[in-house]
């Protein structure tokens, strides 16, 4: 087995060129369990050493999260309240050890419907950055997971930022989520939402993601146009129905039923309006 260590985006997109089978690793916390006793046949890239690649920073154009960022980064890095549904996930992927190595981008490319930081980057319309040795190009998130353990990547591309626009600075946001256990789980469901008020005290944007309760985590886009022109305040929960869940279509396993998972996930919908409606 070959294991190439690149320090440079530059020199790992010249390994992958030369090697589009490769396969991409950086904390490698669903990659090895993945793996089990198969023996390993393709070529690894291990991006770790990529400094450039990790790190949060603000720009004229919004926001970089680098792809090699660690959960433990962002838990607890100095973000505004728009991004505290994504520090709050940060701190429930695994245990501290897994928030230690596990990367924001390796949880986008693994592309679990059960991954925690999808729901609060939908919310916040994140972008995904793929760069190839040919140059580089930004899909939106909703486009970029594709179905289970399927993305948009390209073999010879690699995931290098993850792009989050400004917002309002009227904002905050909530994660919640629901496992067998309080640490250490596979969600049965999982929810993120984010308000913004306009100056009158209103909803001027509202968002709304399911995770867990699809193939790929979704934007409940009716439930968001009801939100908005409403006054901010915990009351909003009592606007969201059943109805609004219909775009969900959960599965049946060890973990819930579909009917479990729809009431679950209704409410911590209605319980994370009436978190975030009190905060901003």
């Amino acid at each position: 087995m070959r294991c190439d260590y690149p320090t440079t985006v530059n020199e790992a997109l010249a390994l992958l060129a030369a090697a589009p089978d490769s396969v991409l690793v950086a904390g490698c916390t669903d990659f090895f369990p993945a793996q089990g006793l198969a023996p390993i046949t393709r070529p690894i890239i291990d991006l770790s050493a990529i400094a450039e690649a990790r790190g949060i920073a603000a720009g004229a154009d919004g926001w970089r999260f680098g792809a090699l960022t660690t959960w433990s980064d962002i838990a607890t890095a100095d973000l505004p309240a728009r991004f505290r549904g994504l520090q709050q996930a940060a701190r429930q992927v695994g245990a501290l050890q897994i928030q230690n190595v596990g990367t924001i981008g390796g949880n986008l490319c693994n592309a679990s419907p059960a991954a925690d930081g999808v729901p609060p980057l939908l919310c916040l319309d994140a972008s995904v950055e793929l760069a190839s040795a040919e140059g580089t190009r930004k899909v939106p998130l909703d486009r970029f997971i594709l179905g289970n353990r399927k993305t948009e990547r390209r073999p010879d591309e690699m995931v290098t930022a993850i792009l989050i626009p400004d917002g309002g600075a009227k904002a905050a946001s909530a994660f919640l989520k629901l496992g067998s256990r309080t640490s250490l789980v596979i969600s049965i469901a999982m929810v993120s939402v984010l308000l913004e008020a306009d100056g009158a005290g209103k909803v001027a944007r509202a968002a709304v993601a399911v995770g867990a309760c699809s193939v790929v985590a979704k934007r409940l886009e009716a439930l968001e146009a009801d939100l908005r022109g409403q006054p901010v305040s915990p009351g909003l929960a009592d606007l969201v129905t059943p109805a609004h869940l219909s775009p969900l279509s959960p599965i049946r396993d060890l973990r819930g039923t579909p009917e479990y998972r729809l009431d679950v996930a209704l409410t911590m919908i209605r319980r994370g309006l009436a978190e975030v409606g009190g905060l901003v």
